[in-house]
């Protein structure tokens, strides 16, 4: 899908996750599918007006509010990343510090 139609997604599922809410408990909220909810969050269908407005108002945003805040765009993270960090969450210390290292050492290897 297009980079607007991320973008709309990766938005609605950080305001979800703010609201501390399950894709399962928005869509009850916004009247809509959860399986909807997790393909908009997922980029993989197009947002409608309507849709888009029911979700805004589950999470009591305006559209303008949802359009608007600038300030969230760099807290939101592509889908990489969040798969990246759910796989990590609830791990040890020593397991994160591992990762890290692994990572850290991958990113030299390709740099070179």
């Amino acid at each position: 899908m297009s980079d607007l139609t991320n973008h709309i997604g990766e938005k609605i599922r950080y305001y979800r996750r703010e609201q501390k809410l399950s894709q399962e408990e928005l869509a009850f909220k916004a009247a809509l599918h959860n399986t909807y909810i997790g393909q908009l969050e997922r980029g993989e269908k197009n947002v409608t007006v309507e849709s888009l407005a029911k979700v805004c108002a589950a999470l009591n945003l305006t559209l303008a509010e949802f359009f608007h805040m600038p300030h969230t765009t760099s807290k939101l993270l592509s889908m990489e990343l969040e798969q990246i960090i759910m796989l990590l969450e609830g791990r040890s210390k020593k397991d994160l510090q591992n990762v890290l290292e692994i990572i850290e050492s991958l990113l030299k290897w390709k740099d070179n």
